[in-house]
């Protein structure tokens, strides 16, 4: 019986377990290696670790929880995750195996959908971003495209002019822009392309051209890409978690969920901006809760 399992190896979940570990509780970290920023080549906006590639941030971090000997790591994806009677949980694995834990940390992340494009995962994390705060400074001044088949498109188009008002926005054929929104963008300089997208033009990853329908075309050399975000599992449905309008799980100031003894960090817990130091944070955040709420138990209980 462990104190916390732990689903997911992100920085959510990293440095709830290097929490825990410190505070001397047995951990179960489940981490099967597919991180949703596995195409991000450098990661930027944690402080001392500007520039990390995600692969040297995930040995760092097991690195420091290495020293913390309850902590143990399990390489494998949890499938299935139950509530017992007696309020503890079973989790089994994809190759059958069952282990059991007080409590649970739901820190898988979110999964992105990219707009249908052919070949843009070719240019994804190489020239074509989600985040501006991840990635803008890289792209500062540049002639930027922004593909955005969503409604938050005009609130991105506010924000990527600040890295460069060279920016065109695309629906890709998805969404019409008002009237009013069409004359804020022109009075800023900012051009609107309604028309689908047929194609991008580049080499090796690097963005030059953007193809349309109507057989115009136009040169960026990069640019965001708003994606759309969903849960990648149904652990929190199926446990019972609340979410919220964007799918994120609701939890409170320490990463506790409405249902008793299963937490959430990072960005499956929310839909801000998805910065590395965001994630770890919220990890410390869930961790806290779990400690706290076993110690208690132990003075509730008369232990």
């Amino acid at each position: 019986m462990f104190d916390c399992a732990i689903i997911g190896g992100g920085p959510a979940g990293l440095n709830a377990a290097l929490v825990l570990g410190r505070a001397k509780r047995n951990v179960l970290l489940f981490d099967h290696g597919q991180p949703r920023n596995r195409v991000t080549r450098h990661s930027h906006g944690f402080i001392t670790r500007d520039g990390v590639s995600p692969d040297e941030f995930r040995e760092l971090g097991h690195r420091d929880i290495r020293q913390y000997p309850s902590v143990r790591f399990e390489q494998v994806k949890v499938v299935e995750v139950k509530k017992e009677a007696e309020g503890h949980f079973s989790l089994m694995t994809e190759h059958g195996e069952h282990h059991r834990s007080r409590t649970v940390i739901i820190a898988t992340g979110l999964k992105e959908s990219l707009p249908k494009i052919e070949g843009i995962e070719s240019y994804y994390g190489r020239s074509l971003f989600s985040c501006p705060y991840c990635d803008g400074w890289e792209l500062r001044d540049q002639p930027l495209i922004l593909i955005a088949e969503t409604e938050h498109v005009v609130h991105g188009a506010k924000l990527i002019y600040q890295w460069s008002n060279d920016l065109v926005v695309c629906t890709n054929g998805q969404t019409v822009l008002s009237a009013e929104e069409k004359q804020l963008f022109e009075r800023k300089g900012i051009r609107v392309k309604e028309e689908q997208i047929t194609g991008l033009e580049g080499e090796e990853g690097k963005l030059e051209n953007v193809l349309f329908r109507d057989g115009t075309a136009i040169k960026r050399t990069g640019g965001f890409v708003q994606t759309k975000l969903k849960q990648p599992t149904d652990f929190a449905e199926a446990l019972g978690c609340k979410l919220n309008e964007a799918g994120g799980i609701v939890v409170d100031g320490l990463g506790r969920t409405n249902v008793a003894g299963v937490y959430a960090a990072g960005d499956t817990s929310q839909s801000g901006p998805s910065q590395l130091i965001i994630a770890a944070g919220q990890g410390v955040g869930a961790a806290a809760g779990v400690n706290y709420d076993l110690a208690m138990e132990v003075f509730e209980e008369g232990e």
